[in-house]
């Protein structure tokens, strides 16, 4: 058996024989690896202009990671995530589709311009079936990628939330009141009446932003004068707010694309 100081010698010099053998430049350390290479997970680096001035330039994977984040706090769906203004139809579809469709384009490209305003929201009215959803979530995910944050609020699931977690209830309504941008989809959809506590909650959330110039995007099955009905004080505020952009989409044969669908597909069995 080889001595101890012996063991130790020849260690070490099978670890000086390795070091020779390893290319010139290497360490002991293993490679870092980054998930980009650009900025090395800094989030943006340093570069500089033509007048020799350094700045800060944010990188292209913070841009990323911040819409990735926007979307996981608006709630809305990864299925509702791919809607957009290019897979909306309006080809064969009646004219206040495409009114419709011209309307939320139009206020995406103005929204820096009126987002401030007294009428700075939106609100598609009539018919299921029209694509009102599916354009207010395309607007909703153009956004969010251009950084605003929204935040999705389907009626009948929104207010079931609610109700069953009123332990969160201020934390919530809060939530709704100051989050730039607010989605509220299908308004009044569901049961003949609306409640006292969906009454009450929407006018807290509706009149918070219609005094602090918040937007809302709405869609709803119930035109302004319906709404109205409902509560006075919640109709006139969205149609203060939505005026400049509202469109509703009623008494109009072949609004409901569903149905339309369904005849399409139908084939009589004639002999």
């Amino acid at each position: 058996m080889k001595a101890a100081g012996s063991m130790i010698q020849d260690i070490q010099e099978r670890i000086n024989r390795l070091r020779a053998e390893r290319p010139a430049g290497s360490t002991d350390q293993p490679a870092v690896t980054y998930d980009c290479s650009k900025c090395k997970d800094e989030g943006g680096f340093i570069k500089r202009d033509k007048d020799g001035v350094e700045r800060w330039v944010f990188c292209e994977c913070w841009k990323q990671k911040q819409t990735e984040r926007l979307f996981k706090s608006s709630q809305i769906t990864e299925e509702f995530q791919k809607l957009t203004f290019q897979g909306f139809v309006t080809n064969g579809r009646p004219k206040v589709v495409e009114e419709a469709f011209l309307a939320a384009k139009h206020y995406f490209m103005n929204f820096r311009d009126i987002r401030e305003k007294r009428e700075n929201s939106i609100a598609l009215l009539g018919e299921p079936g029209c694509g009102k959803t599916h354009l207010l979530m395309a607007l909703s995910n153009n956004l969010i990628k251009r950084g605003v944050r929204v935040q999705y609020f389907p009626w009948v699931e929104g207010y079931n939330d609610l109700k069953n977690n009123l332990d969160l209830l201020d934390e919530k309504i809060y939530q709704m009141q100051t989050v730039p941008v607010l989605f509220i989809d299908d308004l009044f959809k569901g049961r003949r009446e609306a409640t006292n506590f969906q009454i009450e909650q929407l006018f807290a959330v509706v009149n918070y932003r219609y005094l602090n110039h918040l937007p809302i995007l709405v869609s709803s099955e119930k035109d302004i004068d319906e709404i109205c009905e409902i509560d006075m004080g919640i109709g006139s505020r969205i149609y203060e707010m939505c005026k400049d952009y509202t469109v509703v989409l009623k008494g109009v044969p072949g609004l409901n694309y569903r149905i339309r669908e369904l005849e399409d597909a139908y084939v009589p069995n004639v002999q």
